[in-house]
């Protein structure tokens, strides 16, 4: 059986690796979205690393959304006439 440190260890590395993919740029979300992530699927049956890697997923999504959003409200804020040309 492994150590708690060792599993530990294998989901940061998992996430390290997931953050440090060579799309970086994409990776907004995915740090935090993988940490709650591998932490849930440690304590709901020790897959905390396919937590991670779900977590990463949905985190990515989630930033994605808003960054989406956020686009939406600024092009809806701007005066009629006022856009980029």
């Amino acid at each position: 059986m492994k150590s708690f440190a060792a599993k530990t260890a294998a989901t940061l590395l998992a996430v390290a690796t997931l953050a440090l993919a060579p799309h970086a740029a994409d990776a907004k979300g995915c740090l935090k979205g993988a940490v709650v992530g591998g932490v849930a699927g440690h304590y709901a049956g020790r897959h905390g690393v396919l937590g991670a890697v779900a977590g990463c997923l949905y985190g990515r999504h989630h930033a994605k959304e808003q960054a989406r959003q956020q686009q939406q409200e600024q092009q809806d804020q701007t005066p009629a006439g006022q856009g980029k040309i």
